[in-house]
């Protein structure tokens, strides 16, 4: 069950992170902060960022083999990367109309998921 919240939280983390990276730019574009100063974009990302850490540090916790959880600490970091690449992608589809995935960028994912495949042997 903690790889199951792991992973679910390491998600909502994610989602966070995303919003807080680069949701600003969308509020740029539809005009909604371009009077903003730098310091209130920083700000108001950073409200979101906290958002983020309050679901990552917990899913670190929980996830770790050390504290009883299945995971390894380089396996919980594949697994964010591959989670947050994921994660990106379907947010900057979203938010991002015209930010398209090529085939380029297919491959690349096909090759975090391999990653995360060898992480896992043993």
């Amino acid at each position: 069950m903690n790889g199951f919240y792991t992973i679910l939280l390491l998600l909502l983390s994610n989602v966070f992170m995303t919003l807080a990276w680069y949701g600003h730019l969308k509020l740029q574009q539809s005009g909604a902060s371009s009077s903003w100063p730098l310091i209130g974009v920083i700000a108001f990302s950073w409200g979101i960022a906290f958002l983020e850490y309050c679901c990552q540090v917990p899913a670190n916790r929980i996830g770790f083999e050390a504290n009883g959880g299945p995971f390894s600490l380089v396996q919980l970091k594949v697994i964010q990367e591959c989670i947050s690449l994921v994660v990106f992608a379907v947010i900057a589809n979203i938010m991002f109309q015209g930010q398209n995935i090529h085939w380029n960028h297919v491959l690349a994912f096909f090759l975090i998921i391999c990653a995360v495949y060898l992480v896992f042997m043993k």
